[in-house]
This record gives C-alpha cells, structure tokens and sequence, in this order.
C-alpha cells in the first residue's frame, strides 16, 4: 500500500474513531444529574439582548451633539457596581498571580473544553478564544443569510493576533453543512509583531499563523499595524476593496492595564471607539459585527452600545462559557446592520476625530441624547454580569482557603460534563490538516518554537503588590530579582555562540520577491523576533535610569576583569580551523577584516594560513548602545556598506570577520541572512576583541555566485537608506521626514531554517555581556 493512501486510511479511522468518543459522550451526558444539567445550560446561556421599543425612540442623535459635550458625566447606579467589584477584585492584590491562576483554572467549569476540542477535531490554533468564537458562532449564527445564499463570504478581523478567529471560523465553514461549499475570503489587521517599535507588552508574539499567511494581514503605511492610527484606518478600506461586500468584521483587542486595572474599562474605550467606527465603515448591509469589551459601567460605553443598538437590528451581550467567569470580558454580537445610511453622518465625524484619543475627552453623545429607556435595560444588563462575576470571584477566594475532596469531586464532574456538551451542543468535529488554513506551516512555527521564543503574552509572576513594589526598585534591582539574573552574573567563559554555527550557503531564497519596506522612523527597539523580551526589556531599562549615573555609552565602561573574553588571535585561528586539510594545502586564504586595524594587524602575523586584507574605506560599523540599539540608519547604513564592499571584493573560499553590536532589528537580520546565502559557514564569537560589546561574525567559504544575486539587492537598499538619510526631494531630513528602512527580505523567509536560533543565541549573548558589565558599573 502506497505511503498516501495509508495516511488517508489513518484520517479515517481517527474521524471514526471520533465519531464514537463523541457517542459514547453523548450518552454520558445523558447520564449527568438534573441539578448538574441545569448548572450547565446555565454556563451557556449567559447572554442577554437589548429589546428595542416598537415607537422608534431609539435612534442615532443628531450630529451637532456628537463629540460636543463633556465626557465627565457618569451613571451613579453602574459607578456604585463598578466601586463594588473593584472591591471584590481587591481581594485577589496579595494573591500570587500564578498560584491564582492555577486555582481559578481548576475550578473553571469549562477548563477542560481546550483540551476536548483539540482531541476530537484537530483544531488549528485551539486556544481559549478559538474555543470562545467558536460557541459564538454556534449560539448566534453570525454569518449574514445573505452571504450564505450567495456562496460568497468576506470577512475581516481587527487586532487579530494570533488569529484564533479565523482559525476557528475556517474550521466552522469547513465542517457546517451550510458552510462547507462557501467561497470564503478574509483579511485581517494586528499590531505587527515584527515591528521593533511594537511593545511586547502590547503586542502578540505567537505568529504560527501570521508567519504562514502574510499577505492577508493588513500593517498599515507605517509598519506597525496600529488600527487607532486615523490613515490606517482608510488605508485598510483599501485593503479590503477587493471584497464585493464585507459580512462580518470581528474586533478582540484590549491594552495592557497592569499598572491600573480598576480602570481598565477607560483605558480601552478609545480602542473599543475605534474598532467600531472601523466596523460601521466596512461593513456591508445586514452584516455581523462581533466586539470585545470588559464592564460596561462608564458613559463611553452606555454611548457606544447605544449607538450599536441604533445601528443592528440586534445587540446582544454574551459572556461565552468558555471565558473564564472571574473575569470581566464580554463579547458584544452585532446583527443585521441595517442603518448604514443613517450613520454615516456620524460616521464622518468619528472618522476626523479618529484616533487614540477618540471619545477620551469629548463624551460620543451627551447624556439628555440618550433614551431612558435604553438606560433602564443597560443598567439591568450590567448587573446581571456584575453579580456573575462576583459569585465567581467569591467562590474561589472560598474555595481557595481549602477544598473537600466532594467539592473537587463534583467539580470534575461538572467539567468533564460541560466539555461533552460544548462538543455536542456546536457540533464540533474533525477537520484534518490539510484543510487548515496554514497547512504547510511547518517550517516558520517549528522554527519560532525551536528558537525558544514563548507564544503568547509574557507570564506575570508574584502578587499584583508585589508587582507594583517591583516597579519601584531600581533596574538593577529587578534584574537581580528576574529569572535571567544568576545567568547575567556569570562571567564570560570564552567558548559562548562557538558551537551556534548557520551552515550554508543557504539555498531556496528567492531574491526575485525581495523589496524594502519603508516605515515610521523607530523611536526605540522595543521588540524584537530575534531576541528574548526580558531580556531586552532589562537593556531598555539601563537607558532610562539617569538617575543611577549610568554610562550613556557602554564602550566607555571598563571591562569585567573576571571574564575570559576572545582574543584576536583566538579568532583567526578559529577561522583557519574552519577550512578542512585540502583547502587550506591549495592556497592561502583571504581574510576581510573590519573593525580596528592595529588589533588585528598584531597577531595576524601570527597566523599563517590567513592573509588579512582590511578596507581602505573608513566604513567601520559603529553601533549605538542607545535605545536605538542597531535600528540606528546610520549604523544600518555603515553596516549595508561594508557588507557590500566585502560581496564586491571577495573571491571564492575567502573569509570575513564583521563586528555587529547587535542584530535584533529586521534590517540587520537580513544582513545576516545574505551572509548566510554568501558564505559555507557563518559563527560569531562575543565579546569581540577590540570592544567591550557585540559579537564578531565569522565568515568563512565565500561563494561568489550567491553574491551576484544578492547584490543588485543590497545595491538598492544602500541607496535607499542612503537617499533617506540625506533627504527626500524637498530638502527634508531624516528626522524631519520621520522614515527608515525596516526590512527588505521578507518575514516568510528569514523565519524559514536555522537564522532565528542563531540570532537568538547571538543576541542573547550580547544583551547579557552588557547587562553584566552594568551589573559590574
């Protein structure tokens, strides 16, 4: 039997195999108490629906109030419940945020449905919001009639990352009855998560699916992917042009509020105000708009899900069973837009105002505007959440302080039951994987995992006091506290990165599709695909701390005389080593050495396998030790020049030694990758000799056939950052004209192989030599 037909051979048994687990599921549910049925029933039934008056009385303001009157006027009714649950919510400030977690997911009624979900349907990206969308989808049927009838499906997805929506809807059109023969379209937009200027704080560093599908993600003029960046926002109705008619538009952003969370509801609304105002604008007649909120307690929010209600025909609030109780998201599900007309005056005078301060100082609508009626419902609306979540929130501080092996007992019970029924209740089968929407995506989410970059947002650890007394410690202090501080402290043992080796040349590039990307100046590497956020945000930290009298510039400090760094002679004779008996017996190699002169020059005599040539030019890459780090265009620009003097100088087999001081922006990663297309083998060795920071790469075994593809490309990316740097055509400076190279070899491929491990390690070790020489200072 041939390898295919064994595999789908395999499938088939599996999607049986599945059919009865689902069975046998089924009828074990049967089999659960009535008390336990109805605490289930209940778990996804918590939605309630605003119920329009049949008189009309709701409907859009007049324009000339919108954005006219004060924002200070609150609810007093929804201000006492947003006041009683910050009490409540208070209670968790002395609870260690993982030991809560851990507790707070073993008693989540609907803990166990991730887990069922992947089992028995293979889903792509199963987290919890694919599982969250999913029963969305399954209890609203947001997909327009219309759209079905036609066979046609447009949608797009705002602050999507990392695109569990559209996983999760993929597998619903795919395995529904209604659905599977849908001509399905989408687009999305996130904040990119390769622009170095994007806090890791704000932005979703799991790419799996980003990495597979780029040229459906929507990034904006700029780069950065900013949804509340007002050209953005007519840039992505662009976009999406290509769509006869937008169905559903999904919107699941939020903004770290760590630092306050009991105004976390404020602190949203301007993103909140401008994914529906992104919506109104693209959506179509009788289309579906999906949108995350929290409490709903502030008058921005009263106004903003007013002006929904006067928009769809229905609004409905659902808190999914599979979002965690204790917390406060819901999801507001939007239905049948049928006031596109009527809004459009207001949706003109939203688009003017559009940005980050959307709604923030100037209330949507004032509140005489609003009906009383509407207010009424509200008010019964949000404390029928508050009062959810408070018995959630109440329950496991009781449970916390110790439980019954009957209570655990039962709740396993009730979590293996609500599992069963989510599989049951939305039907959720198989869908193998080549019907996923990243099929082939083997390489890139191989790679980011193997590199050891963590998916997802960063871990929070200790108490939400400790936190806060954390962030009033000196950076030192924090580092010494971190989880990288004993490796920090070690000193250099002289053999880092020596075994980190990219063997090439690397073939399967296609230089044909590369092309440079110009975007908005950095103002700092916050960042970075190729490094470990902790650590980069430590660095980040040292630039910011003038009051501990640290050295603006690194090279000025004084080497750590415990740390065995590398010599420059140890250098050339690692690079002699690299070229086996044969190819060092027909001649003597080449060397093109960049950096200081006079270190080099005084032990290469000592080497006699290597003759050292050194530029003429003065193009000597000096890197910044600034926020900047190597995202500098200048430094950039030194750094393209010499690697384009050395493709242009080299002849075959010969070897190069390039300093860099770091390589954590897409600029210099790419540079890297030509090397790595150039050359047998690229290593790097950190510290480097003739400096306190950085790293040496070491090239050895040039090819110059790969050199003449790449150079024509190199060429251009020179003369861009070149043309930058001196102006554009009006006369304007870098600064004045606000925009930089940021990348030119495409994501795709510089995640393909072994160059994001090996940048990884190489920058790894770089941050930490500075970070120890500051921890020395």
């Amino acid at each position: 039997m041939c390898p295919l037909v064994k595999r789908m051979n395999s499938g088939n048994g599996t999607r049986k195999k599945v059919g009865r687990q689902q069975q046998h599921q089924a009828s074990n549910m049967m089999a659960c108490d009535a008390k336990t049925l109805t605490e289930i029933k209940g778990l996804f039934s918590k939605f309630r629906t605003y119920v329009k008056p049949s008189n009309g009385e709701w409907c859009i303001p007049n324009i000339s109030v919108a954005l006219r009157h004060s924002s200070k006027d609150q609810n007093c009714r929804l201000q006492a419940l947003k006041v009683s649950l910050n009490a409540v919510k208070n209670q968790l400030s002395d609870k260690n945020i993982q030991v809560w977690h851990q507790h707070t997911n073993s008693t989540n009624r609907a803990g166990k449905v991730i887990a069922a979900v992947r089992s028995a349907a293979n889903a792509e990206i199963c987290t919890q919001a694919w599982c969250k969308f999913y029963e969305i989808l399954g209890t609203f049927s947001p997909l327009p009639e219309v759209a079905l009838h036609s066979g046609e499906l447009n949608t797009v997805h705002l602050c999507e990352a990392p695109g569990a929506f559209i996983s999760a809807l993929n597998h619903y059109i795919k395995t529904s009855e209604a659905t599977r023969y849908c001509d399905w379209s989408w687009g999305a937009n996130t904040l990119n998560p390769y622009h170095e200027a994007n806090a890791g704080s704000t932005t979703i560093v799991d790419d799996r699916l980003i990495a597979n599908t780029l040229p459906w993600w929507f990034f904006g003029s700029d780069n950065t992917g900013d949804i509340m960046v007002q050209k953005h926002l007519l840039e992505l109705q662009t976009f999406v042009a290509n769509m006869r008619r937008v169905d559903l538009v999904t919107a699941d952003g939020s903004i770290d509020c760590q630092e306050n969370p009991d105004e976390q509801e404020a602190l949203v609304a301007p993103l909140h105000y401008c994914e529906v105002t992104a919506a109104l604008l693209l959506l179509s007649p009788c289309g579906s708009f999906v949108l995350k909120m929290f409490t709903l307690y502030e008058h921005s929010s009263i106004c903003l899900l007013y002006l929904l209600n006067c928009c769809f025909r229905s609004v409905s609030i659902f808190k999914p069973a599979t979002s965690k109780a204790g917390n406060s998201e819901v999801y507001i599900v939007c239905l049948d837009y049928n006031n596109k007309e009527a809004v459009r005056p207001l949706l003109s005078k939203l688009i003017r105002n559009y940005g980050p301060y959307l709604a923030e100082r100037d209330a949507l609508f004032p509140e005489s505007s609003i009906p009383t009626s509407f207010v009424s419902q509200h008010e019964e609306l949000c404390l029928y959440f508050h009062t959810l979540q408070v018995d959630t929130i109440t329950e496991n501080l009781r449970l916390f302080e110790g439980m019954s092996a009957e209570q655990r007992g039962r709740l396993d019970y009730i979590r293996d039951c609500t599992a069963q029924e989510y599989l049951q209740r939305f039907q959720v089968t198989f869908l193998p994987r080549s019907r996923w929407i990243s099929r082939n995506a083997i390489s890139p989410a191989c790679c980011r995992v193997s590199a050891g970059r963590p998916l997802g947002q960063k871990k929070q650890t200790g108490s939400f006091n400790e936190r806060r007394e954390l962030q009033s410690l000196s950076w030192k202090e924090r580092v010494e506290k971190g989880c990288h501080a004993s490796w920090i402290q070690q000193h250099s043992s002289a053999i880092d990165g020596a075994a980190c080796v990219l063997q090439g040349p690397l073939v399967g590039y296609h230089v044909d599709s590369w092309y440079v990307i110009v975007g908005a100046a950095l103002p700092a590497v916050k960042n970075s695909p190729f490094c470990a956020a902790v650590l980069l945000n430590h660095l980040n930290e040292t630039q910011v701390a003038s009051s501990e009298n640290l050295a603006a510039d690194l090279n000025q400090l004084s080497p750590c005389e415990s740390c065995r760094v590398f010599s420059a002679t140890s250098i050339l004779s690692d690079t002699a080593s690299l070229y086996s008996d044969s190819e060092r017996n027909k001649k003597k190699r080449q060397c093109l050495v960049f950096g200081s002169r006079s270190v080099w020059e005084a032990c290469g005599s000592c080497n006699g396998d290597l003759v050292l040539m050194f530029p003429s030019e003065c193009c000597n890459p000096e890197g910044g030790c600034g926020m900047l780090h190597d995202a500098e265009p200048q430094y950039q620009h030194q750094l393209v020049n010499c690697i384009v003097l050395s493709l242009q100088r080299l002849t075959s087999g010969d070897a190069l030694l390039l300093p860099m001081s770091s390589a954590l922006t897409r600029v210099s990663a790419a540079l890297v990758f030509c090397l790595h297309a150039c050359f047998r083998s690229v290593t790097f060795r950190s510290p480097p000799p003739s400096g306190l920071v950085g790293a040496v790469l070491v090239c050895v075994g040039f090819c110059p056939q790969a050199a003449s593809q790449i150079l024509p490309v190199l060429t251009d990316v020179q003369n861009c950052i070149s043309g930058l740097l001196k102006g554009d055509d009006t006369g304007q400076s870098q600064s004045e004209c606000d925009t930089q190279v940021l990348q030119f070899v495409p994501m795709e491929e510089m995640l393909m192989g072994g160059l994001t491990d090996f940048l990884w390690t190489m920058n790894s070790e770089i941050i930490r030599h500075r970070l120890h020489l500051l921890m020395q200072a």
